[in-house]
C-alpha cells in the first residue's frame, strides 16, 4: 500500500502571545477535506511518524478528510513492524527507477512510517534529510548510494548517512529544480521525481543499488491515498546548524539557544547592516550606530567588539581582524550562539558569539543580479554568480561582487565600498572535498564619533543638538582595505568518520589620510567640544587554524557523535597614531576646517601579537531517542605581546584557561525539547596589579535552561531563562590608585523568547522577546546595583511578512515590523538613560518566477530615537524616515 504523504495548510495558529501553553503540550491541527495536488520541490515539509504499531493503513475510498498534521496522519498509516532495538531504522537498499514522468528513488526498509522527512532546496538541488534511519546497503557501498543522470532533467540523485541517525537524500536537477513527491509504500519511503524534460519521456532501465530480489516486497496492484506536502520555497526557518558544536547538529538536540537570520529574512528586510539585521535577535542591542567604523553589540548585557576575540567568526573560524559595518553581498545568514563558547572558539564574549556564514557554489548555474536606490542618496548594486567549471561538475565556483555608496541623515557622512567574494570548491574523490574561498573589501568613509549627551538627551541650556548634526570634522575621511583567504578540506575516511581541516588569513588596512576626531568632553556652558584629533595607520593580521576529527559510534545502546579538535591563531597589529588638540567646535554654531589647536605627536607606536594554542573534545551522546547529552572540555594557552617603540620597551604575559561545557536535551514529545547546560568562558586581561603579578583571564559562568518547540513542519520556537556571571574585572585597587585589582564582578540574568518560521503558505515570522537584568555586583568604584551600560530591561523585535500564492494578485507581498527598545542606562555610573523607542518598518514586494521588486521602509513614523551609546560624548541617533527600492533578478 502506497500512501502519499501531507501536511494541510488549512491551520490558524493561535496568537504568539499562548506560545508558552503551546510548548507544554503537543501541536494540534485542524482536519479538512482537500483536493490532492503535486507540491513543487522548493516547498518544505517534515512528516513525524508515530511510534504504534499494527495498525491498518486506509486505501483512498476510506478517507473522507486528509489529515493536516504529522499526527493526523499517522493516525492512518503506520508500520506492521516496529522500529529495532537501537531505535535506527535500517535502510537496505536503494533503487532510482525511471518512470514515465521522471524517476522514482526508493530508500527501502520495512518501517518506512517511522522515519522523518524534512527537506529543503539551493538552487537546483532539492535536499532531504531523513532522521531515524541509517544506509547499510547490502550491495556496493554500505553507506552512499550514487546516481547520474538517470533521466533527462536529473544530473545526480545521491543518498548518504551524515550523522548516526540521518540520511541526506540529493536530487540535482539540470536546468531547474524537479518536483518531488513523497509517498509511504510497502518497500519503503518513495521520492516520485519529474521535471519538465522527463514528463513526456519513456521509461528507461533502472538504475539501482538494491538487495537481493528475495527480500524486494512487490507493490503492484496497490492504490495511492494521495495526500498533498504543501509549503514555501522561502523559508525563515533554519533547522540545523554548526555554531553550537562544530558539527551539523539540528538546533533542537541542542542545549543552547542558537538564533540564526536566514538569507530570505535579510532579503526581505534589505538590511544594509549588522545593525538592522541583528535587530531580529532577542537579547542583542547595538552598542553604536549604523556610521560607526566597526560594528559593537551587547550580548545578554556584555559588550562586544570585532576585535582580538570569537566575537564574530565567519564559518566558524575568528573574524578578529575587521569586521566591516555594512553587510557583504557574499552573506547567506548569519547566526548567534547566545551564552559562552569558549569550549569551542577559545577567547570570547560571555555574551554570545557571533558566525558568519557566506554563500557557497551550487551545482548548476545559477546567476542573479539586484539593484537598489534609496534615499540619503543611497545606491548599491550586487550580482552572485555560480555553477559548475567541469562536466563532471566535481569543479564548482561561486563569485559575488557588490558596489555600495550613500550619504546618511548626518552631515557630511559619506560612505563607499567594494567587495568581490570569489570561492572555487573540488571534489577531488568520492570521499575528499576542499573548498578556496577569498575576499577583498575596499571602503572609505567620514569618521564619526556620535553626540554629547548633553543636548540629546540631557537638558542644554543652549538648545538642543538636532539629530543629524555632524560633531567631527569633514575631512576625517577613514580608508580601509579588508583581505581575506582561506580553505576548508575534508576527508570521510568512512561513513562513521571524517577529518575536516580549515584555515583563513586576514589582513585589514586601516588610513586615515587626514584627520579623525574624538570628541572627550564639553566646556562649561555646555557649549564648545573638545578632544583629539588623529592621524591613524594600522595593519592586522590574523591567522587561525583549525583541525576537526569526528566520529560516530556505539557504547552498548548509547551512541556518541565525539569531535576532537585544536585551534591555532595568531593575532597581529601595528599602530602608528598620531594626535593634536582639536580646534574648538561650537555645537550650535559650528565652524568646520580649522587647523588643529596644536602640532601632531606620536600617541603610541606598538606592536601586540597574541598567540593561541587550544585543545578540546565534545561528546554528543544519545543516551535514548528522547534523551541526549552533550559533554565538552577545552584547554587554552595564549601570549600576549606588546613593543612599545616610543619608550623601547617591550612586554610579555601569558596564560592557560579550561572550559568546561554540559547540557542535556529531553524530548518528553516529538515536538518538544527540554534542555539545560552549564557553560563557562575566559577572556584574558592585559596588565599587572601593584605586585606586579599578571592579570588573570577573566572567567564567565553560565547555567540555562530552556524549551525548544516545533509549532509545526516550519514554524519553531525557543524560550530560555539565564543567569551569566562575569568575574575578574577590573576595579580600582583602593590601597594603590595608579593600579587596579580583579575583584569586580557583573551579572546578568534574563528570559529570552523567539518564533520563527512559517506561519501558512506565504506567510513568514520572526519575532522576539527578551528581558535582561544586567548590574555590577562588586566594584570599588562603581555603585553595586548600577546597571550594564546600553543594555534595555526590555526588548522586542517583530518582522511577519506574506505573499499571495494564487489568483491575479499572486507573487504580491506585504511586511510588517516592530522594534521596541526600553530605557538603557548610558553609561556604568548610570548618570544618564537613553529614552524607550518604538520604531515601525513595513515593505511591499512582487515575486514572479525569478523577478523580485521590493520597497522597504524603515522608521515608518520617522520617530527620533538614539540607537546606541558608546560613551557620554558618543551617542547616535537611529536613522529617520528611509524608503529604499531593490530589484532582482535570477537567471
Amino acid at each position: 500500500m502506497r500512501i502519499k504523504r501531507s501536511l494541510s495548510n488549512s491551520w490558524l495558529l493561535l496568537v504568539m502571545v499562548f506560545l508558552p501553553l503551546l510548548m507544554a503540550q503537543s501541536v494540534q491541527a485542524e482536519v479538512k477535506q482537500n483536493q490532492p495536488t503535486a507540491f513543487n520541490t522548493g516547498e518544505s515539509f517534515k512528516v513525524t511518524a508515530d511510534s504504534s504499531t499494527n495498525r491498518k493503513i486506509r486505501r483512498r475510498g476510506e478517507i473522507e478528510h486528509p489529515a493536516t498534521n504529522a499526527s493526523g496522519l499517522l493516525s492512518q498509516s503506520s508500520t506492521s513492524q516496529a522500529t529495532p532495538a537501537s531505535g535506527i531504522v535500517p535502510i537496505t537498499g536503494v533503487k532510482a527507477n525511471p518512470t514515465s514522468k521522471g524517476v522514482e528513488v526508493i530508500l527501502e526498509t520495512p518501517v518506512g512510517t517511522q522515519l522523518q522527512v524534512t527537506n529543503r532546496s539551493s538552487g537546483n538541488n532539492f535536499i532531504v534529510d531523513v532522521s531515524g534511519g541509517q544506509l547499510r546497503l547490502l550491495s556496493g557501498d554500505a553507506f552512499r548510494f550514487r546516481s547520474q543522470k538517470p533521466v533527462e532533467g536529473i544530473t545526480e540523485i545521491t543518498a548518504q548517512n551524515i550523522d548516526a541517525n540521518t540520511v541526506r537524500v540529493t536530487v540535482v536537477g539540470e536546468k531547474t529544480l524537479p518536483t518531488v513527491e513523497l509517498f509511504d509504500d510497502d518497500a519503503g519511503l518513495v521520492f516520485a521525481v519529474a521535471t519538465t524534460a522527463t514528463a513526456m519521456q519513456p521509461p528507461q532501465t533502472p538504475q539501482t543499488q538494491e538487495k537481493p530480489a528475495s527480500q524486494t516486497p512487490s507493490t503492484q496492484g496497490d492504490e495511492p491515498i494521495e495526500l498533498v506536502v504543501t509549503g514555501e520555497q522561502d523559508n525563515y526557518r533554519v533547522p540545523n546548524s554548526s555554531v553550537g558544536t562544530r558539527t551539523d547538529t539540528p538546533l533542537r538536540d541542542i542545549p543552547q539557544s542558537i538564533q540564526v537570520i536566514p538569507q530570505q529574512v535579510l532579503r526581505d528586510q534589505n538590511a544594509p547592516s549588522f545593525n538592522e539585521a541583528l535587530r531580529n535577535v532577542p537579547g542583542l542591542t547595538a552598542n553604536r550606530g549604523s556610521t560607526s567604523e566597526v560594528p559593537q553589540f551587547s550580548i545578554r548585557g556584555f559588550r562586544a567588539a570585532g576585535g582580538n576575540d570569537a566575537t564574530f567568526l565567519r564559518n566558524g573560524l575568528r573574524d578578529a581582524g575587521r569586521v566591516d559595518t555594512r553587510l557583504a553581498p557574499n552573506i547567506e545568514r548569519i547566526e548567534v550562539l547566545l551564552g559562552p563558547a569558549s569550549v569551542l572558539y577559545g577567547i570570547g564574549n560571555p555574551g554570545g558569539t557571533i558566525n558568519i556564514v557566506t554563500k557557497q557554489p551550487l551545482r548548476d548555474p545559477f546567476y542573479a543580479v539586484d539593484t537598489t536606490i534609496g534615499n540619503y542618496d543611497f545606491y548599491q548594486g550586487a550580482i552572485d554568480l555560480s555553477g559548475p567549471l567541469n562536466d563532471s561538475k566535481s569543479l564548482l565556483y561561486r563569485f559575488n561582487a557588490g558596489y555600495q555608496n550613500s550619504n546618511s541623515f548626518v552631515d557630511f557622512y559619506n560612505q563607499e565600498r567594494f567587495t568581490i567574494a570569489p570561492v572555487i570548491s573540488w571534489d577531488i574523490s568520492q570521499r575528499t572535498h576542499i573548498t578556496l574561498e577569498g575576499e577583498y573589501t575596499d571602503r572609505n568613509e567620514v569618521f564619526d564619533s556620535g553626540l554629547p549627551a548633553v543636548g540629546t538627551v540631557l537638558p542644554n541650556l543652549n538648545g538642543k543638538i538636532r539629530r543629524g548634526f555632524f560633531a567631527g570634522d569633514p575631512n576625517s575621511i577613514q580608508y580601509l582595505k579588508i583581505y581575506r583567504l582561506g580553505y576548508r578540506l575534508e576527508h570521510q575516511f568512512s561513513n562513521n568518520w571524517s577529518l575536516q581541516q580549515a584555515f583563513q588569513w586576514g589582513l585589514s588596512k586601516v588610513n586615515s589620510t587626514d584627520r579623525e576626531r574624538y570628541n572627550f568632553s564639553l566646556d562649561a556652558d555646555n557649549r564648545i567640544l573638545s578632544g583629539l584629533l588623529f592621524d591613524e595607520a594600522n595593519d592586522t593580521n590574523t591567522y587561525d587554524l583549525n583541525v576537526n576529527l569526528t566520529g560516530r559510534f556505539s557504547t552498548g545502546s548509547i551512541g556518541h557523535q565525539i569531535t576532537l579538535g585544536t585551534d591555532l591563531g595568531r593575532y597581529e597589529r601595528r599602530d602608528n597614531l598620531l594626535s593634536a588638540p582639536t580646534p574648538p567646535l561650537d555645537l550650535f554654531n559650528p565652524v568646520y576646517g580649522q587647523p588643529a589647536a596644536g602640532p601632531y605627536t606620536p600617541l603610541f607606536v606598538q606592536d601586540n601579537s597574541t598567540d593561541t594554542l587550544g585543545i578540546y573534545v565534545q561528546d554528543q551522546v544519545k543516551l535514548a531517542e528522547n534523551l541526549k547529552l552533550l559533554l565538552g572540555g577545552r584547554f587554552d594557552l595564549f601570549k600576549q605581546t606588546t613593543e612599545d617603540f616610543i619608550t623601547d620597551t617591550r612586554t610579555e604575559q601569558s596564560g592557560n584557561a579550561f572550559s568546561p561545557r554540559v547540557g542535556i536535551v529531553y524530548q518528553p514529545i516529538g515536538p518538544i525539547s527540554l534542555y539545560a547546560n552549564y557553560n563557562r568562558s575566559f577572556t584574558p586581561v592585559t596588565g599587572r596589579n601593584f605586585e606586579g603579578d599578571v592579570f588573570e583571564p577573566e572567567r564567565s559562568t553560565q547555567y540555562e535552561v530552556g524549551a525548544k518547540a516545533d509549532l509545526n513542519s516550519q514554524l519553531s520556537a525557543t524560550l530560555s531563562f539565564y543567569d551569566l556571571t562575569r568575574t575578574g574585572v577590573l576595579t580600582n585597587d583602593p590601597n594603590n590608585s595608579n593600579f587596579s585589582i580583579q575583584t569586580g564582578e557583573q551579572r546578568s540574568r534574563g528570559i529570552e523568547l523567539s518564533v520563527q518560521g512559517e506561519i501558512l503558505p506565504g506567510w513568514n515570522i520572526i519575532a522576539g522577546y527578551a528581558y535582561t537584568n544586567a548590574q555590577v555586583t562588586e566594584d570599588n568604584t562603581i555603585p553595586v546595583g548600577n546597571r550594564l551600560a546600553n543594555v534595555p530591561e526590555n526588548a522586542l523585535n517583530f518582522w511577519t511578512s506574506y505573499e499571495i500564492q494564487r489568483g491575479s494578485m499572486k507573487g504580491f507581498g506585504v511586511s510588517l515590523g516592530f522594534f521596541f527598545t526600553g530605557e538603557r542606562q548610558g553609561d556604568l555610573d548610570n548618570s544618564y538613560q537613553l529614552p524607550s523607542y518604538l520604531r515601525t518598518d513595513a515593505a511591499i514586494f512582487y515575486k514572479r518566477d525569478r523577478f523580485r521588486a521590493g520597497l522597504n521602509f524603515r522608521n515608518l513614523f520617522d520617530v527620533t530615537y538614539l540607537e546606541a551609546s558608546d560613551y557620554k560624548v558618543g551617542n547616535f541617533y537611529g536613522e529617520p524616515f528611509t524608503v529604499q527600492g531593490t530589484i532582482r533578478w535570477e537567471f
